[in-house]
């Protein structure tokens, strides 16, 4: 089952944030996501929030059904526009995910974006994405979501081997999505991405090396590559606690990530953030950029995250507690958090590591600050940049990412 909500202080019935939120709001750019929370079935390494139809039967009724979801979801939407009140930024970024936003028809995830043109209005040029599962789509249904406004599409590939398919529990056949590339791209689409994983229990590097070439070859302009995490709870790990598949260990997912930029690398693929690579600046994820730049964005769906001017709240999770709330004219946030300057300080260094252009020297602590002149000595970070005062990984590097960010935050 999905993983827990944080804790946290309670969120006011009418949503208000602190007045202290819309400082320098002017600077920051604006997102929403959209959390579509249906899946036709669960995949076994899942613990996203998402429910499939026998997981909400009897259990918020009519208030959870995907017929009458796009019409809760505009109410948040038009929720956010009273809590935000005169904020006069448009929107730059929107993103669609689950679950699997393509299960609703594709006239509702418009509508769902047409209530953010309303309300709030979208930046010249705003990249607008939805997540896709390569089975619920065809070409009539991407030229409705292309006339609908979206832009940008991702679909989850996972794997090219159907034997890693099936233990990952996905449902799409080898094929699929590299054909809904050509798809997409035929109905317009400006940027396409394709979701890999690796080190799935029983895949070879050969497995992981002829995924890649498939989605290479598939023509992407993105490739997101992330290695799998066997989360508790999930039938993945009761499987493995079982002894029916193996555990993958960290070194296989080092020799992995290391065929995975050299092959990506050979196609003209540049790494922009640690798991995430695109063949122009044009084609990078704008939305990701957002979360990994401390921006702000607006989440909409059940146990959706939030985060304005350094306040962060969360949804509730179950889509009938989510349309109950919104239904009596409350906000549906189950909790929140104030970051203080040291929290917002610590995220920096967390996500701005992971990218490419790197984090700043100076928002160091004197013992973060050794700690870098230490991963320098160890070829984990690059020299040219760290004597221009920032720190980024080099390749080995990523390869540690998590422990060096540890170090730094010191």
């Amino acid at each position: 089952m999905p993983s827990a909500l944080p804790d946290g202080e309670p969120m006011p019935e009418d949503g208000a944030l602190p007045g202290h939120t819309a400082a320098g709001a002017a600077g920051r750019p604006l997102g929403f996501y959209l959390h579509v929370p249906y899946c036709a079935t669960r995949c076994g390494y899942c613990d996203f929030n998402t429910y499939t139809a026998s997981e909400l039967r009897g259990s918020g009724g009519a208030l959870a059904s995907r017929d009458n979801y796009a019409d809760t979801v505009v109410d948040e939407i038009r929720l956010a526009r009273k809590v935000l009140g005169d904020d006069p930024r448009p929107v730059e970024t929107v993103f669609v995910g689950g679950g699997t936003p393509t299960l609703l028809p594709a006239a509702d995830l418009g509508r769902m974006l047409a209530a953010i043109r309303e309300e709030f209005g979208l930046a010249e040029g705003a990249e607008i994405t939805t997540e896709a599962n390569p089975e619920s789509v065809d070409p009539r249904y991407l030229d409705e979501l292309r006339a609908g406004g979206f832009n940008r599409v991702s679909f989850g590939m996972q794997s090219a081997r159907q034997h890693v398919l099936k233990i990952l529990d996905r449902t799409h056949t080898p094929g699929r999505p590299e054909a809904c590339v050509a798809e997409a791209r035929a109905a317009g689409f400006d940027h396409v991405n394709l979701d890999l994983i690796y080190g799935t229990p029983g895949e070879t590097d050969d497995d992981w090396r002829a995924s890649l070439d498939a989605a290479i070859g598939a023509g992407p302009d993105h490739v997101s590559a992330y290695a799998l995490i066997v989360e508790e709870g999930t039938q993945l790990a009761r499987r493995i606690r079982r002894g029916e598949v193996p555990m993958t260990d960290d070194d296989v997912h080092a020799d992995r990530y290391l065929i995975t930029e050299e092959r990506l690398a050979a196609a003209g693929f540049t790494w922009y953030e640690v798991s995430n690579w695109a063949t122009t600046d044009a084609a990078r994820c704008r939305h990701n950029e957002l979360y990994w730049t401390g921006a702000d964005w607006w989440g909409a769906g059940p146990g959706a995250h939030s985060h304005v001017g350094g306040v962060r709240w969360w949804n509730v999770k179950h889509p009938g507690a989510y349309a109950q709330a919104l239904s009596e004219g409350r906000s549906p946030g189950a909790g929140r958090e104030v970051l203080s300057a040291e929290d917002r300080r610590v995220e920096r260094i967390l996500l701005e590591l992971r990218l490419a252009v790197g984090c700043p020297l100076e928002i160091l602590a004197p013992a973060g600050a050794r700690a870098a002149a230490r991963a320098l000595a160890d070829g984990l970070l690059q020299a040219a940049p760290y004597e221009a005062g920032r720190a980024v990984l080099t390749l080995r590097g990523r390869l540690l990412a998590d422990a060096v960010v540890r170090d730094l935050v010191d």
